[in-house]
């Protein structure tokens, strides 16, 4: 099946706020630079819908559902709603699409995981809020559509399905929800001593977890080094039917909110990796806050996952969609550097494998035998 990408309008002009890190346009970037391209035909497009309440309900309580429709209605919330539901916090302010847009991006990856029924690739970049738990907002994140998506998965039949999630920040939400389940599996590689301050090497999530806390200026060889000795070998033990892949460009080295040091280069390898592994794969977003970083990040992944690739600079067209962005309340986003405006492909980022990084591969692969008892 030629691989499909799933977006929407909705990203266009709607943001956290003018001080949020996601004041950025992330999305619509991708939708606009991917069709500058050529790398987005008709075919190969699908409109995301808007999930249903009900739709919400397989993994949110209807509480909670309520009280976010309420806030997004009234553009505001009482103390008590802030309180039990974590709605209109810093982190997770009230906006005017606050409810219609995650909904959005569930309805995506729920859309997405009947687009895979029979197999295929999916590429959803509206994806991957991964901090969202069952009664409250959390991390940025309304909806857990990672969850939906692998719940949805579930209903549809699949008997082994895989999480992997190569975003800077622990996965909170999506372990929380797969606590104890014996036919997922959930790998996570993020930044150690980071925003949740979860996801320890020795947490198993009730033992269907393998977490991977990696140490400041993680770079694209200790990455390909957890890959091909962890990811890989993880999964194909696990033989899974599905995998979703949370694909957060907060890992590459001039993200904000990290301080991690990838090139979007591991992002591609990842994905074209994982594709071999099962029939059915899906690629969601996640995070990334500095907007051209973002852009370049996920259209590489889907001109990846599709065997297309820009080398040197590219086309005027696209040149234009990055010369376009604005990023100013950082100075480097003030004054880009040429590449983030003009090229696709970052320069990689290679460098010494650490021994930090072997000892804690070398921890968990001891472990897979038990986690992957069942």
């Amino acid at each position: 099946m030629t691989p499909i990408f799933i977006g929407s309008e909705i990203y266009r002009g709607s943001s956290y706020g003018a001080w949020h890190p996601l004041h950025i346009p992330r999305v619509s970037t991708v939708m606009d630079l991917t069709r500058a391209l050529g790398w987005l035909p008709p075919s190969q497009y699908r409109t995301s819908p808007r999930a249903k309440a009900n739709a919400l309900m397989l993994f949110h309580t209807p509480d909670y559902i309520a009280a976010l429709q309420q806030a997004e209605a009234t553009q505001r919330v009482d103390d008590a709603t802030r309180a039990r539901h974590g709605l209109g916090s810093t982190a997770n302010p009230v906006f005017p699409e606050m409810y219609r847009r995650p909904a959005t991006g569930a309805g995506g990856v729920m859309l997405a995981a009947e687009l895979v029924r029979d197999g295929g690739i999916v590429h959803v970049p509206g994806g991957g809020t991964h901090h969202a738990m069952a009664s409250y907002a959390n991390g940025f994140c309304y909806l857990n559509d990672p969850v939906l998506c692998l719940l949805a998965l579930r209903q549809l039949g699949l008997a082994r399905i895989a999480y992997v999630d190569i975003d800077a920040h622990h996965c909170d939400g999506v372990e929380a929800a797969l606590t104890g389940a014996s036919d997922m599996l959930m790998i996570s590689v993020h930044e150690e001593r980071r925003w949740p301050f979860t996801g320890a090497l020795d947490d198993d999530g009730g033992g269907c977890a393998l977490n991977l806390p990696v140490p400041r200026g993680l770079n694209d060889t200790e990455m390909r080094a957890i890959l091909q000795r962890l990811i890989l070998p993880a999964l194909e033990r696990f033989a899974p039917d599905a995998i979703v892949l949370q694909c957060g460009s907060d890992a590459i080295e001039e993200d904000p909110l990290s301080r991690l040091s990838l090139s979007n280069n591991a992002h591609a390898e990842i994905a074209v990796a994982l594709a071999a592994l099962a029939p059915r794969l899906i690629v969601l977003g996640g995070g990334g806050y500095n907007p051209w970083s973002v852009a370049r990040c996920w259209t590489r992944v889907w001109g990846a996952l599709n065997g297309w690739t820009v080398e040197g600079d590219m086309p005027e067209d696209a040149r234009q969609v990055l010369e376009g962005l604005r990023w100013t309340r950082r100075a480097a986003g003030r004054n880009p550097p040429k590449a983030w405006r003009s090229t696709l492909i970052d320069p990689p980022r290679e460098g010494p494998v650490r021994a930090e990084i072997t000892d804690r591969i070398a921890h968990l692969r001891g472990r897979l035998p038990r986690v992957l008892a069942s």
